[in-house]
C-alpha cells in the first residue's frame, strides 16, 4: 500500500484545459472515487499518475516519492481499463500471469501468485478458458487479477464497471470492494455514476472543470455539499429560496427524501403544492409538486396505487437540520 499525493497538477491539450491546479490526497489503503461530469479531467488524473502523460506543472507523489520523471514501467502501478484490454488469444491463466512473466519471475513464483490471484477473484476452474468464453463480470475479474498479481503500490480503475448491465454492475460493486479490501491496496476509481461512488468508496472527490471541488467520506459529500454544483451532482435536489429560522434568507438545499408530504396543513412551516407528475421507481415514488410556480420534488416509499394522484393538493415540510444554506 502507499499514499498518493497530487499537488497543483495542471494539464492542457492545445487550448483545452484538462486540469487546472488540482490537489488530491489519497490515504494509505483507501479507496477513493473521482466523481464528476464528462470532460472534468478524471481520466487525465489517472493517466498522469500512471505515467502515460506528463503534467504541464505540479507534482505526483506515491508513497512519498516524486513520480514525475519515473518511467511507466518503474512506477509499480496497476491499472484496469473500461474495456478490460484482455489478450483474446491467451487463456485466463496466461492473461493473469503475463505481467509476472514480463518481470522474469521464477516459474514457481509465477504459478503460485497466479493461482492466488485466481482464487482471490473467485475464478477457480476458469484458468484454461479464453476471454470470449467468459461473461462480462468474469472478464472484469480477470482484468482485476492481472492488475493485482504484480502487487502494485496503488491500483487505478477507469470506469471499469461501466460496460456491465445494471444488475451485474451492482453485484460487481460489492465484489470489487471485497477484492480490494482483501488485497489491502490503495485504489483510485474513476466514475461518473454517483450511486457507484457513494457505494464503493472510503472517500469521494468531486471534480469540476479540472479541480477537486470537495472531498470527503460518502456521507459528508452527500449530506453536507459545499456548493450547488456538488449538491446537484450527487442525487436529486431542491433549491428553495426562503427565509429559515436561525439561518436567514437565501437559497436552501432540501433533498427530496427529507421532505414529508401531509394531507392536511402541519403545525409547522410548510409549502403548499399541487402534484404535477408521479414517477414510480419500484422502491420509491417521486412526486413533482408545483408550489407557486416552483417545482419541488418529494420522495415517498412506493405503494400501489400511489398515495397522491396528479392534481392532488399536498403540504410539504422538513426538519430544520435537513435544510442547508447553499452557495453558488
Amino acid at each position: 500500500m502507499a499514499t498518493v499525493t497530487v499537488k497543483n497538477l495542471s494539464k492542457k491539450y492545445g487550448t483545452v484545459t484538462a486540469l487546472a491546479g488540482l490537489d488530491l490526497d489519497i490515504p494509505d489503503g483507501a479507496l477513493v472515487s473521482l466523481l464528476g461530469p464528462s470532460g472534468c479531467g478524471k481520466t487525465t488524473v489517472l493517466r498522469l499518475i500512471a505515467g502515460f502523460e506528463k503534467p504541464d506543472s505540479g507534482d505526483i507523489f506515491v508513497g512519498g516519492v516524486r513520480m514525475n520523471d519515473t518511467p511507466v514501467n518503474r512506477r509499480n502501478i496497476g491499472m484496469v481499463f473500461q474495456s478490460y484490454a484482455l489478450f483474446p488469444h491467451l487463456t485466463v491463466w496466461e492473461n493473469i500471469a503475463y505481467g509476472l512473466q514480463q518481470n522474469k519471475l521464477p516459474k514457481r513464483e509465477i504459478e503460485q501468485r497466479t493461482a492466488e490471484a485466481i482464487d482471490l477473484v473467485q475464478l477457480i476452474g476458469c484458468g484454461p478458458r479464453k476471454p470470449k468464453q467468459l461473461s462480462g463480470g468474469q472478464q472484469q475479474r480477470v482484468a482485476l487479477a492481472r492488475a493485482l498479481v504484480t502487487r502494485p503500490k496503488i491500483l487505478l480503475l477507469d470506469e471499469c464497471l461501466s460496460a456491465l448491465d445494471k444488475k451485474l454492475r451492482v453485484e460487481m460493486q460489492a465484489e470489487l470492494r471485497r477484492i480490494l479490501e482483501a488485497s489491502h491496496i490503495t485504489a483510485l476509481f474513476v466514475t461518473h455514476d454517483q450511486e457507484e461512488a457513494l457505494t464503493l468508496s472510503d472517500f469521494v472527490a468531486v471534480m469540476n472543470e479540472g479541480k477537486v471541488v470537495q472531498m470527503g467520506n460518502p456521507t459528508e459529500v452527500y449530506e453536507k455539499p459545499q456548493n450547488r454544483f456538488v449538491a446537484g451532482f450527487l442525487g436529486k435536489v431542491n433549491f428553495i429560496e426562503a427565509e429559515a429560522a436561525g439561518l436567514g434568507k437565501g437559497a436552501f438545499l432540501v433533498r427530496p427524501e427529507k421532505i414529508k408530504i401531509h394531507e392536511c396543513p402541519p403545525n409547522k412551516p410548510h409549502l403548499v403544492g399541487t402534484v404535477e407528475y408521479v414517477t414510480y421507481a419500484g422502491n420509491i415514488t417521486t412526486y413533482t409538486f408545483n408550489c407557486g410556480g416552483k417545482q419541488v420534488l418529494a420522495e415517498d416509499q412506493a405503494v400501489l396505487p400511489a398515495k397522491y394522484k396528479q392534481g392532488a393538493k399536498g403540504f410539504l415540510s422538513w426538519e430544520k437540520e435537513h435544510c442547508l444554506p447553499m452557495e453558488d
